[in-house]
């Protein structure tokens, strides 16, 4: 079993064959995922679990370069993730927002139902 916050195996193991600049999108409940872009969905019921509490833990073991979320995100909820380690953030407007995620590797949806709260997350290297 591993030590690490992340558990979820196959959310661990993409994390493992991600490259450098590779997108990794987390979404809320409501967020649609494109055909034929991986979907690790992870929603139980409302709020079940929360997006902060995914991002914490695919963040113990992403490399993230940079970051991007909707330009309609209100202030607190951006500030909370300002709050994180996730390099330099960029806003998109949310219908651009949608397009990027064509290009992820996966998408992660958690219970999250608050409006916008969703993030793409680019990722890095380690050295």
């Amino acid at each position: 079993m591993k030590r690490g916050p992340l558990l979820h195996a196959e959310l661990s193991g993409l994390i493992a064959a991600m490259g450098h600049g590779d997108l990794l999108v987390i979404g809320d409940a409501g967020l649609p995922v494109p055909p034929g872009v991986r979907c690790i969905d992870l929603a139980v019921s409302r709020g079940v679990p929360g997006l902060f509490a995914v991002l914490d833990a695919v963040l113990s073991e992403l490399v993230v370069e940079r970051a991007a979320l909707a330009a309609e995100i209100d202030a607190a909820l951006a500030a909370e993730f300002q709050q994180r380690e996730i390099g330099a953030v960029e806003t998109l407007p949310h219908h651009h927002f949608k397009q990027a995620t064509r290009l992820a590797r996966a998408v992660v949806r958690t219970g999250e139902c608050t409006p916008y709260a969703n993030i793409c997350l680019w990722s890095g290297v380690a050295f």
